[in-house]
């Protein structure tokens, strides 16, 4: 179980990230709404449309379990991923309208997240999760988005220590990046040491890992979200660990592949 005061803090360093993304974008009349991003095919207005749908999809997911399994199931026998309501729906729509919908997401969000117990299993679009890594997915796919924004309006999101939720969270989906493209993890253990935003040193994962990977928490957050491959960082890893870096999908969906060497944001 986590402590309550660990709990309470990714849910303030969510609410923390999530703001920093807002404040990114700025008012409507300032930002260039369709300036594309890294993502093939989005631009600014598909990813903050991607980040309030699916914030609106976590709090039913909190709040109404069984309404968010039947929305889940329609659009698995629809054979539609969720980003066609997320994006494709949503273009056209004013960009005030659209912050003001994401607003709305978050504040439900954080509400259903303050009335969770840390250790709840909670529904999504691929295993069931613990409320603390659903969080932590959250902030993940906020800090992700919010990157290919801040590269899209040539002002960078600004790297913080909430990375740290990213990184424990990469780190706990080495399986999941296997098992979801049908493979078998290999045998070992992997663990993190990595330099924080702060300058603070992270050692995460098994004191007597097989492998480590080392490196900017930045650079492996990069990775683990598919923004940049491992080839084009710092990080330092064996073979064992630069074999999950590869393939690194700290998201849930079916298998994506990483950007090439050299393509990456």
């Amino acid at each position: 179980m986590v402590p309550v005061s660990e709990w309470e803090q990714l849910r303030a360093d969510l609410a923390a990230e999530q703001a920093a993304v807002a404040a990114l974008v700025g008012a409507p009349a300032t930002t260039d709404w369709g300036r594309a991003t890294p993502a093939a095919g989005w631009d600014v207005h598909d990813q903050i449309a991607h980040l309030a749908y699916f914030d609106a999809a976590a709090a039913q997911a909190l709040d109404d379990e069984a309404a968010f399994v039947a929305a889940r199931q329609a659009l698995v026998h629809a054979a539609a991923f969720p980003d066609l309501d997320a994006v494709t729906l949503a273009r056209g729509e004013d960009p005030t309208d659209l912050l003001a919908r994401w607003a709305a997401a978050r504040e439900a969000l954080a509400a259903g997240l303050a009335r969770t117990e840390p250790g709840r299993r909670v529904p999504w679009y691929g295993p069931t999760m613990s409320a603390v890594s659903f969080a932590r997915a959250r902030l993940m796919e906020t800090w992700a988005h919010g990157h290919d924004v801040g590269v899209a309006l040539g002002r960078p999101l600004a790297p913080s220590d909430r990375l740290i939720h990213v990184a424990r969270l990469g780190l706990a989906t080495r399986a999941w990046s296997y098992h979801v493209r049908g493979e078998t993890p290999p045998a070992g253990r992997v663990g993190l040491r990595l330099r924080a935003p702060s300058g603070a040193l992270w050692t995460l994962g098994p004191a007597d890992a097989d492998d480590w990977v080392e490196g900017s928490a930045q650079d492996l957050c990069l990775v683990v979200t598919q923004r940049r491959h491992v080839d084009d960082t710092a990080l330092r890893a064996g073979e064992l660990a630069h074999h999950w870096l590869t393939r690194a999908q700290a998201f849930a969906g079916g298998p994506t592949l990483p950007p090439a060497p050299g393509h990456g944001s």
